[in-house]
């Protein structure tokens, strides 16, 4: 990370709080909420209602912050990229020194609390979620590999796992599934995004696969993640956090998907520019549905013996 050329970067205007908002990536950190609050929801222990808001709140603080640690280390980047260039520290809103002392403050501050609220165990888990996405893959997997996106997609997995263990204190097969299914699928969601990208991890210097190996293996490797992400996700629905709602929801949601896939298999680069990439830009839509659809249906699997109770 070049931080010197930002360091005397002229402010185009004062910063304001969306400013420092957006250096969290409330995007990002909206999904690790909703998977955080199914993983504590979907664990066969509840929690007062205090506890489980107060602690989610505070997972959601510690992704933020992972965020922000993340925009600091990548600010030389992201000013390049399309993508990135509207980002706070590039547009001149807000300093690299700025970022980096809000990230790391939030980060002692959510892990320190949600020990407080929840127990060690879960604050541990969320320790090495901020290290793992802050140094693990923004300071050393993104730069370095074509497998950045392999490796690091387990940073954006731990959040339903660290809900199960604010709820049981305790980590089990259930919260290493929905681990597993989040793991799985930023692959394919991050790779049909670099095809449409075109050059702009190229221009970065960051080895995507499509960089480094070329587009043709990168349609490949989308289609052979997503056949294994399917088995997974149908899989899911015969263990104890499935159901018929969840197998109702994955078989309809992972036909797609594969056909999504291998309709971007079967394509070359000439016919994805001819349509401006549709499908890739399509399967990319879908993606974004995906994880919240899966999660959303085990939020019901959960919710309905509840449901059943009051009625009964």
């Amino acid at each position: 990370m070049t931080d010197v050329s930002y360091q005397h970067q002229t402010h185009e205007a004062e910063a304001s709080l969306g400013d420092y908002f957006a250096l969290l990536k409330p995007r990002v950190m909206s999904l690790v909420v909703f998977t955080a609050l199914v993983g504590l929801l979907a664990a066969p222990v509840s929690v007062h209602p205090v506890i489980a808001f107060a602690s989610i709140l505070f997972v959601a603080i510690g992704a933020g912050a992972s965020g922000a640690l993340n925009m600091w280390w990548d600010a030389d980047i992201d000013a390049v990229m399309k993508r990135t260039v509207k980002r706070p520290i590039p547009a001149g809103k807000v300093t690299p020194n700025e970022a980096k002392v809000l990230g790391v403050a939030l980060s002692g501050m959510s892990v320190m609390m949600l020990a407080l609220s929840a127990n060690l165990l879960a604050a541990g888990l969320l320790a090495f979620t901020i290290f793992f996405y802050a140094v693990i893959y923004s300071m050393w997997l993104k730069r370095s590999t074509p497998q950045n996106i392999v490796i690091g997609g387990a940073a954006g997995a731990f959040p339903p796992v660290i809900g199960w263990v604010i709820a049981t204190g305790s980590l089990s097969v259930e919260a290493w599934l929905m681990f597993a299914l989040i793991f799985m699928w930023t692959p394919p969601h991050f790779w049909a995004l670099a095809l449409f990208m075109k050059s702009d991890y190229d221009d970065a210097g960051v080895p995507m696969l499509t960089v480094t190996h070329g587009r043709k293996a990168t349609r490949l490797h989308i289609l052979v993640y997503t056949v294994l992400l399917v088995a997974l996700a149908v899989g899911t629905a015969f263990t104890a956090i499935g159901g018929p709602v969840y197998l109702t929801v994955a078989v309809v949601l992972n036909a797609l998907f594969l056909k999504g896939a291998f309709d971007i298999w079967r394509r070359d680069e000439a016919q994805a520019e001819a349509d401006g990439y549709a499908v890739e830009k399509s399967f990319f839509k879908l993606s974004l549905l995906y994880l919240f659809l899966h999660f959303g249906a085990i939020l019901v699997e959960a919710m309905l013996p509840t449901a059943w109770g009051i009625w009964a």
